[in-house]
């Protein structure tokens, strides 16, 4: 199982070296660190009002990512879910652990919805975000405030229910 623990410092390069080897290798996008300003000010982006911004372990490596971004009135967005390709799947419960954290942090700390962006072609990210009660909404529907990316062109929302309701 893998351990999940809030973003350190420490985890800087280890993250970018994660997101950037995925998306410039495993689907071709041509993106630096610098194209992703978010990366390298973690702290300030992602931590204030009810974000954060996690990470997954498998012993000292670091296999996954998810943040957690504050949009205002009640609202949420998902970013920076990645997972190492040697742990994805059911079986090594990194991404389900992951939006787990992510949910139950939302959910304690008052948020009532989640929004996030995704590229048409995830097909196996639609179909965990579904399994995990994402509904796709039209990009008209997003909040003014939701960080929409350019590649992004599919679009969900979950609705989380707040404890004792």
């Amino acid at each position: 199982m893998p351990l999940i623990q809030p973003f350190a410092p420490a985890d800087q390069g280890d993250i970018l070296a994660l997101i950037l080897g995925i998306q410039r290798n495993e689907y071709g996008i041509a993106i630096t660190a610098a194209d992703q300003p978010d990366l390298t000010s973690i702290k300030d982006f992602y931590l204030p009002g009810a974000g954060g911004f996690w990470v997954a372990r498998d012993g000292s490596q670091l296999v996954g990512t998810i943040a957690l971004k504050d949009i205002g009135s009640g609202a949420g967005a998902l970013r920076k879910m990645f997972v190492a390709p040697s742990h994805r799947g059911r079986a090594a419960g990194v991404a389900q652990a992951l939006l787990d954290q992510l949910l139950d942090t939302a959910r304690n700390r008052g948020l009532a919805h989640i929004y996030l962006g995704t590229t048409a072609r995830f097909l196996a990210a639609h179909r965990f975000y579904e399994k995990n009660g994402f509904a796709l909404v039209a990009v008209d529907d997003l909040p003014d405030t939701f960080p929409r990316m350019a590649v992004d062109s599919r679009f969900y929302r979950r609705s989380i229910s707040q404890p004792g309701s």
